[in-house]
């Protein structure tokens, strides 16, 4: 199998040595017979014999498949997609893999082939972080990333209660390895991270350790998703977790009821300080006027009075009179009316004092 100095041969020059030893042991048995006519029959069975043998190399590679190739059962490369030739039984050897389908492996549950789902507590029961116990069912979607490690890198037992037949790694090699993942990452969290708070998170470390894993043992395997399907906790204990859960949902929706409140009324309570805002603006526009208008005023009567005193100031009391009785008929008596009576103005309507 082997040249001198360690370097393997050619499978040329293998298939050459068998096809030479298998034709000296055919021209043998044809010496021994003797005859031409015999020896012509038994050179067309021998040379239809060959031909189908040869034609059993033949074989076909679907789109999604790939074709792992061995020649005297070691490893030698693959093929992808289309009709190919690769030397027949017992010198070769092929195994053609679908490696795109999503393949799925469930954790913590088992669903039989009529579709119902049985728990397998052995699997699902587990420590959090906070030391309680949960129940977590899990289900893990994988495709071959590569084929030769999927093939040839993993002796895996294989497992009867899922039907998974010894040799490749998605057996106990997956199972044990996702199981070992899950607990490592459940038994760095609280119970609630699990149960309501960060089932994400779970799922996604729970992924980047099952990868780990299964690169560090080359199964070829690459891990597409991680689902928590079910977490709850034991049986004997859920009713009190009910109520914690639910009490937990109580105080969520308080929450929400109060700030649903809290941007009612504040919106509320800013447009009615945005109204008392503006009504106390209007105020002060309206008394500044005011007393611009009235200090306006008062310089205008200032500077009368400071050109005519005597006038300015018997004006003022008159106007003051009028503002003080504005409905009684007002008469001015002075020196120079000889004592008459004079109608102040405004004459009332008829003329008559």
């Amino acid at each position: 199998m082997f040249e001198p100095g360690g370097q393997r041969q050619r499978p040329e020059v293998q298939v050459e040595e068998v096809l030479r030893g298998i034709g000296s042991g055919f021209n043998n048995v044809i010496n021994r017979l003797g005859g031409g006519g015999v020896r012509l029959i038994i050179l067309g069975v021998l040379a239809l014999l060959v031909i189908a043998w040869l034609a059993s190399g033949l074989y076909q590679v679907g789109p999604r498949s790939r074709a792992a190739l061995q020649f005297f059962g070691d490893f030698q490369s693959t093929e992808g997609p289309g009709l190919h030739w690769y030397f027949p039984q017992p010198i070769g050897n092929r195994t053609i893999v679908d490696v795109d389908v999503t393949r799925n492996m469930e954790l913590g549950f088992l669903t039989t082939t009529t579709g119902t789902a049985t728990d397998q507590a052995v699997e699902a029961l587990m420590i959090t972080g906070d030391l309680n116990i949960v129940n977590v069912q899990m289900v893990v979607q994988y495709q071959i990333a590569n084929l030769e490690s999927y093939l040839f890198r993993v002796d895996d037992p294989g497992e009867v209660l899922r039907g998974i037949e010894q040799g490749n790694p998605e057996g106990r090699t997956l199972k044990d390895a996702t199981e070992a993942a899950l607990r490592q990452v459940v038994g760095q969290r609280s119970i609630d991270d699990i149960l309501v708070v960060n089932r994400p998170a779970v799922e996604s470390e729970t992924r980047e350790e099952l990868q780990k894993i299964l690169d560090l043992y080359e199964t070829g395997i690459q891990v597409n998703t991680v689902a928590l399907q079910t977490t709850r906790p034991p049986d004997q204990v859920r009713a009190a977790f009910d109520d914690v859960v639910n009490a937990r949902v109580d105080r969520e929706s308080r929450i929400n009821e109060a700030r649903a409140f809290e941007q009612d009324r504040i919106p509320r309570a800013e447009g009615d300080a945005a109204q008392v805002v503006q009504a106390a603006e209007a105020f002060k526009t309206e008394r500044i006027a005011r007393a611009t208008g009235e200090v306006n005023r008062f310089r205008s009567v200032l500077e009368e009075y400071l050109s005519a005193p005597d006038v300015t100031r018997q004006r003022l009391y008159l106007e003051a009179m009028e503002t003080i009785m504005p409905d009684l008929t007002k008469f001015v008596l002075t020196e120079d009316s000889n004592g008459n009576l004079l109608q102040f103005l405004p004459l009332s309507q008829d003329g008559t004092p």
